[in-house]
């Protein structure tokens, strides 16, 4: 199925009990020479306007090779998983710097487009395609071949862990799984 040009899959979540909006599906995208890209918008959807009626969010590294695209309350949740005290172990603090040294705070033109920063832009290695994924809470941005290694890479194996999560199994070596 094709919207603008753009294959995608998947359609917004209903948020979950008591809690906010979730991304999910993909679409690939082309980055223009200036380097933004359209965001679909069922993601755009998740992204709180701004008092002057812009869509807006947090972009930043991501982990695996991509970037994540959250609204602002997303990135606040995810910081909060992090211990972001001024004085927290140097190996908190390491992460910290990694994490909001590249961090922006982004809106969306009134075309629905993102302009990728250029040292975001060659982290995760994007030319002149990429990929969006919903996840959960936040929209990755994966440079097509790197999305392209990562999905060959998954096997049924991924998918017997899968089940084994949701059936509220420990993991692998959980009672009644070989390893």
């Amino acid at each position: 199925m094709g919207q603008s040009g753009s294959g995608w899959t998947g359609d917004a979540a209903e948020p979950p009990a008591g809690g906010g909006f979730v991304f999910c599906g993909e679409s690939d995208h082309s980055v223009d020479s200036k380097k933004r890209v359209f965001v679909p918008k069922r993601f755009q959807q998740g992204l709180p306007m701004d008092a002057q009626g812009q869509r807006v969010g947090v972009l930043s590294r991501g982990l695996d090779g991509c970037l994540y695209l959250f609204p602002e309350d997303g990135f606040n949740r995810a910081l909060a998983r992090l211990n972001t005290e001024a004085y927290a172990p140097k190996e908190a603090r390491r992460l910290q710097r990694l994490i909001f040294s590249v961090s922006q705070r982004i809106h969306l033109d009134g075309s629905g487009r993102l302009l990728l920063p250029a040292k975001l832009v060659e982290m995760a290695a994007i030319d002149k395609e990429v990929v969006m994924v919903g996840v959960m809470d936040r929209i990755e941005i994966w440079s097509k071949p790197r999305w392209e290694a990562f999905s060959a890479e998954q096997g049924e194996e991924d998918f017997d862990e899968l089940e084994s999560l949701l059936a509220g199994d420990s993991g692998p070596n959980a009672p009644g799984r070989s390893a």
